[in-house]
């Protein structure tokens, strides 16, 4: 098969109505309520934040019914269907399990928890709850990543024997303050290196071994760093993220008898091409629609509350904690703790 397959990822346009709520109007929740408005049914109708006129500002932006004062507000609001938690990762659990405990399924921002015990603290109230909840890794859900799991479940490349992927962005030090901010779980790793861990994940499966080295900014932060991963079968990742420089965002997955190589930014909507091993390009797919990518990850959500289920068959709360519990050993062997974590 010298082809790709197309992508079974549906419109998000097609996908059911539901109301949302977004906790912290920061700049993601500001690309993703323009995402979901421009391309799903939905609808922010309530926006929470600890300052009622930053709630009130991006209400007028967005034409938002109602700008609560507290998450408190937001996430008891009747008229709200789910919550978005778009906080800092330092807030990740507290406000997931705000939203969980007022009966509300919860969409949480990447990562999705400071370590692996905080998550497994929301996974599970979701659980006892009987409730939804997801990490909004949105790459998982665009279509191009589709035809690359597609082809990993054909056999389209041979055996897996390598995986490549880089994340770089300059945004240390004139980049957000939170970035090196401790108390706020910054570092490159949360915010940037979490894109080629997950993509190595879903390539490779769980990693047998995991090798990190770096470099740390001058709060103690990760700047930083360089991960090799094993899976069971001997086939390896190179991994790598900086918030020093630009780097080219590349990722590519090579097997015993082909290549998928994705171009610059791989984890947007993007082009995927197959490779011969001669390096022959067989096919290519571009995505044809490239802008409002995050409109797919509220739209599975969407197609899942109103359907009754509880996690996503594309990126399960396992996941989730597997790869969180790679990124807990990666900051470990870089020597990063955020305040009020155990010693490991």
């Amino acid at each position: 098969m010298t082809t790709l397959p197309a992508p079974r990822t549906p419109d998000p346009l097609d996908a059911p109505e539901i109301r949302w709520g977004v906790l912290a109007p920061g700049g993601i929740a500001h690309d993703w309520t323009a995402a979901l408005h421009a391309r799903t049914a939905s609808r922010v109708t309530a926006v929470g934040s600890r300052s009622k006129e930053r709630a009130g500002a991006f209400a007028a932006e967005f034409r938002i019914d109602r700008a609560h004062g507290s998450y408190q507000q937001l996430v008891a609001d009747p008229d709200v269907d789910a919550i978005y938690v778009a906080s800092p990762h330092s807030e990740h659990r507290d406000h997931a399990l705000l939203a969980l405990e007022a009966g509300k399924p919860v969409l949480v921002e990447k990562a999705f928890a400071r370590n692996t015990a905080e998550a497994l603290e929301v996974v599970e109230a979701a659980r006892a709850g009987g409730l939804l909840a997801m990490e909004a890794m949105w790459t998982r859900f665009l279509p191009h990543i589709d035809v690359v799991r597609q082809c990993l479940e054909l056999g389209l490349l041979g055996e897996v024997k390598a995986v490549d992927a880089d994340h770089g962005q300059h945004l240390h030090p004139d980049g957000p303050d939170r970035l090196a901010n401790p108390a706020l779980a910054g570092g490159a790793l949360l915010d940037l290196a979490i894109y080629p861990v997950s993509f190595a994940h879903l390539a490779l499966g769980e990693f047998a071994t995991v090798t990190a080295t770096g470099t740390l900014a001058e709060t103690g932060v990760d700047a930083s760093e360089t991960i090799a991963v094993i899976n069971p079968a001997g086939a390896v990742g190179a991994l790598s993220s900086t918030m020093l420089a630009k780097t080219p965002c590349a990722a590519s997955i090579s097997g015993a008898e082909a290549r998928l190589e994705l171009d610059g930014w791989f984890y947007q909507p993007n082009t995927v091409r197959l490779l011969g091993p001669d390096d022959e390009e067989l096919d290519r797919y571009e995505t044809p629609d490239r802008e409002h990518g995050l409109a797919y990850e509220a739209a599975e959500f969407a197609r899942l509350l109103t359907a009754g289920r509880t996690e996503s068959d594309l990126l399960p709360l396992g996941e989730t904690l597997t790869i969180m519990r790679v990124l807990d050993e990666i900051r470990a062997q870089l020597g990063v703790r955020f305040p009020g974590e155990p010693q490991r």
